[in-house]
């Protein structure tokens, strides 16, 4: 198990991340609104602002007193919902890690507009493999993994502190995601072949690829992609070619000193007639 704690990767455009940590103290609150209700009351919770495929798809129908809010609604409520403490913890880290630096590079509103559109997209990507499931799925996994297709383009370079299976250990972010990426589409393998679980794999691969192709046009275009790799597209300022003595082109050195000998004037009288 791979855990982001740290990057070090300052803010170059923002003076701070207000929509990262909105996001995560809107997870936090809905979580501990979610543990007041109850079991049962959790329960019906998650039903009625979870998103359920068949539900989605009109297949299916909630019972009235379950149905507290439109369908399509469901899509963006389900992410700031979660199943357990080690499914926001787990979130909340990788949102808090990596999403100051998405945030930077696109701006606060452009933003939230992003993990929205990347949480809709996880979301429509399990539901569209499963159209007739009943079981309603939660979670910022699909948005957050949003998140991290968009920093791997921004900053494929980056040193991330892991929690690497007991140790701590810096990796260039390319590592340490590409190993998340490689888990997701594992599991899905796994997934599909035992007939499903209780983590929706599809939906993280559909927030990964929105966010992948999101952070192109969302981004501000001074933003470099791929930040690390490739040629310096900034070019050197040319230096100032040296003078030319009567013997050719002088070296620097020899230029001042050219200069110096050229400007000296002799106190000597001039020889002559008297």
């Amino acid at each position: 198990m791979l855990l982001p704690l740290k990057d070090d990767n300052p803010l170059k455009r923002i003076p701070y991340q207000y929509v990262t940590v909105a996001l995560i103290g809107l997870c936090v609150i809905v979580f501990m609104w979610q543990l007041s209700l109850g079991e049962a009351g959790g329960r019906k919770a998650v039903l009625g602002f979870g998103a359920i495929p068949s539900v989605l798809f009109g297949s299916r129908t909630l019972p009235l007193e379950l149905a507290t809010i439109p369908a399509p609604l469901t899509l963006i409520t389900s992410m700031f919902m979660h199943g357990g403490w080690m499914h926001l913890i787990g979130n909340m880290l990788f949102l808090w890690v990596l999403g100051d630096n998405v945030e930077d590079a696109m701006g606060h509103r452009r933003f939230i507009v992003f993990y929205i559109l990347c949480g809709i997209a996880a979301a429509l990507t399990h539901a569209g493999l499963d159209p007739d499931s009943t079981t309603p799925m939660i979670g910022a996994s699909g948005a957050i993994s949003g998140v991290i297709g968009a920093y791997l383009i921004l900053h494929p370079k980056a040193q991330i502190l892991t929690l690497a299976f007991r140790f701590f250990i810096h990796i260039p972010a390319y590592i340490m995601l590409g190993i998340w990426i490689a888990m997701q589409v594992i599991n899905v393998s796994m997934a599909t072949n035992t007939g499903g679980g209780g983590v929706a794999w599809w939906a993280h691969i559909g927030g990964l690829i929105a966010g992948c192709i999101l952070i192109a046009p969302m981004r501000h275009k001074s933003v470099p992609l791929l930040a690390g790799f490739g040629k310096n597209t900034v070019e050197p300022e040319p230096e100032e070619a040296p003078p030319s003595g009567p013997w050719g082109r002088l070296t620097l050195g020899q230029a001042k000193d050219h200069k110096k000998r050229r400007a000296r004037r002799s106190f000597i009288p001039d020889s002559g007639n008297k």
